[in-house]
């Protein structure tokens, strides 16, 4: 059968119009990047590897080694309050400045290696605070030296993880351009890094002999607890160092020349010139009279998630020491010991998440990002709920000075490892969702990630302000902020379930 002649002409006139597109596609000036490998991603991601590492020993054993350098319970949440505040400045001045950075490294690279470097000086800091504060005259039961160079590291920990992990998200959607798909799948790369990272940093954590790997970190300042602190945080700098250089190698970013600056408000650049040179707060605050509903509807959910995590975030360990453990920060040895359990439940916490990460774009195809996100709130709810009971049923078996039964340990455990589920989504699709439905506006990925961190620091200052003196309020432990946390989880999961839209997630599908 011969092709009718109307109908041959059409395909010798579509046939050069699709290489022509296929060919502006993967030119340089065309404003669109060449289609990079998912091998090429899932090294770029890698970096979310070394960067969680050195979060997850922040998360398991800072909370409990600040106690016991002396300050208060009610007041250890107070010491994260800097996360959240840097997060509110830093990442997004580092997202928008990336945005417009002509270096001849890339817009991105520069910020991950300036920020790589202060990781990588903050936890030198952190690590040898006490042997410090001995060097400037502390003894016996008053620290003040160190707790003074303590929150110094620790804070400068927080600039620098803010600083790179908008950066490397803003790097991925570069990568992955306007194919809505990929975007998911290099999340779910970066979310399984992360897990990974997890893994490593909480099993580190929670192992109580690196002291004797690394008996240099044993001195009259420092006791086993300060030692293994010590030796895991001096992994993670070379932890960090060999997962950025893996990551930056594998990034090959063009610069971005000058003069030809419109990327911070998309291909066209027609906002760009009202907003070049306004002070980057002006301009990230500026942006949200541009946002639709749908947005605002995926930031409130994303408020009311990280509500949710954060004060999980600041005493799950100190949680597992006090209410399962029956222990007290420098008091005989059940608190140390549940603080290492704690790690252990973390650990199982990041094995559930990279499991999740996995199958994170399945899921996401076959029910909507919205819904199981929705989903994944509630799960976490419950899990809360059945920490409460656990603390409950600990609280009236009266163990003095004994180790709690097995089973409640069990328990413990087994709601720590469920929170994984949620966890790997929070990590995955909220930045998948903003990044499909703010493109429209033309945003630059860095300010876009600067827009949506909004969502996320805004709830932490709230729960570091309120969640120590809630707790004390209260009798001191950490059951009130778990309750917050909680309610906030499910209702979360009922306004992503019923409010967040299928159709739009659907309609970019078929576009890829």
């Amino acid at each position: 059968m011969t092709i009718p002649e109307t109908e041959r002409n059409k395909a010798i006139q579509n046939k050069p119009l699709h290489h022509e597109r296929q060919h502006q596609q993967n030119e340089p000036g065309s404003g669109r990047p060449p289609r990079v490998r998912l091998r090429t991603l899932f090294r770029v991601a890698s970096v979310a590897c070394g960067i969680q590492f050195g979060w997850a020993l922040q998360l398991s054993l800072l909370t409990p080694y600040v106690q016991e350098l002396g300050i208060p319970h009610a007041w250890s949440s107070i010491i994260w309050l800097c996360g959240p505040l840097s997060g509110l400045l830093v990442q997004p001045l580092a997202g928008i400045m990336s945005d417009r950075c002509t270096s001849r490294l890339g817009r991105r690279r520069p910020f991950i290696i300036v920020g790589a470097t202060s990781i990588v000086v903050s936890v030198l800091i952190i690590s040898f605070s006490a042997d410090i504060g001995w060097l400037f005259g502390d003894r016996g039961d008053k620290k003040i030296r160190a707790v003074v160079t303590f929150v110094f590291g620790f804070w400068l920990l927080d600039v620098a993880n803010n600083m790179t992990q908008g950066p490397c998200r803003a790097l991925l959607a570069d990568l992955t351009g306007k194919e809505h798909r990929r975007t998911r799948v290099a999340n779910a790369y970066y979310s399984l890094f992360m897990a990974v990272g997890n893994i490593l940093g909480y099993a580190t954590g929670s192992y109580s002999n690196w002291f004797k790997i690394f008996p240099f970190t044993l001195t009259p300042a420092c006791n086993v607890n300060c030692a293994n602190l010590k030796a895991a945080f001096i992994l993670d700098i070379i932890f960090i160092v060999v997962t950025t250089c893996i990551s930056l190698t594998a990034a090959h970013e063009q610069p971005l020349n000058a003069s030809n600056n419109s990327h911070n408000f998309g291909e066209g650049g027609s906002q760009n010139s009202s907003h070049e040179n306004e002070p980057f707060l002006f301009e990230l605050f500026g942006t949200l009279r541009y946002l639709p509903g749908t947005v605002w509807t995926i930031l409130l959910v994303i408020a009311l998630t990280w509500i949710g995590w954060f004060p999980f975030i600041l005493f799950d360990t100190d949680w597992m020491g006090r209410e399962i453990y029956g222990g007290t920060p420098n008091e005989g040895t059940n608190y140390s010991i549940g603080v290492r359990m704690g790690s252990l439940g973390l650990m199982l916490n990041s094995l559930m998440l990279g499991i999740t990460s996995v199958l994170m774009e399945k899921l996401c195809r076959k029910w909507g990002a919205g819904f199981i996100w929705g989903l994944s709130n509630i799960l976490m709810s419950l899990c809360f709920i059945a920490m409460l009971i656990v603390a409950a049923i600990r609280s009236n078996m009266n163990i003095v000075n004994n180790l709690p039964p097995v089973g409640v340990v069990i328990a413990a455990l087994m709601a720590f490892a469920f929170l994984g589920i949620p966890l790997s989504i929070t990590y995955s699709v909220p930045y998948a969702l903003v990044s499909a439905h703010i493109e429209a506006l033309g945003l630059g990925q860095g300010l876009s990630m600067g827009v949506l961190n909004l969502a996320i620091v805004i709830p932490q200052v709230i729960v570091s302000l309120g969640a120590g003196p809630l707790d004390q309020l209260f009798g001191g432990g950490n059951s009130p902020a778990l309750v917050v946390a909680a309610i906030s989880a499910f209702v979360g999961g009922l306004v992503a379930i019923l409010a967040i839209p299928r159709t739009r997630v659907q309609k970019s599908r078929i576009q890829v």
